[in-house]
């Protein structure tokens, strides 16, 4: 997901350098909700691996 997220994010970068507004908002958008899902998903995934680490 974090690959998808960089990959939205530079074609937001990309868009933006040749002037195509819309393209780069949406796909700074779309890369901004992807890394945001990612982050959720991570801390989650952390915490569920300190949970189980400490039981017997």
């Amino acid at each position: 997901m974090l690959y998808w997220a960089i990959l939205f994010l530079i074609v937001a970068i990309v868009a933006g350098i040749f002037g195509f507004g819309g393209i780069a908002s949406a796909s700074a958008g779309i890369a901004q909700i992807l890394f945001f899902i990612f982050l959720v998903l991570f801390i989650v995934a952390v915490i569920m691996r300190v949970v189980r680490g400490r039981a017997p």
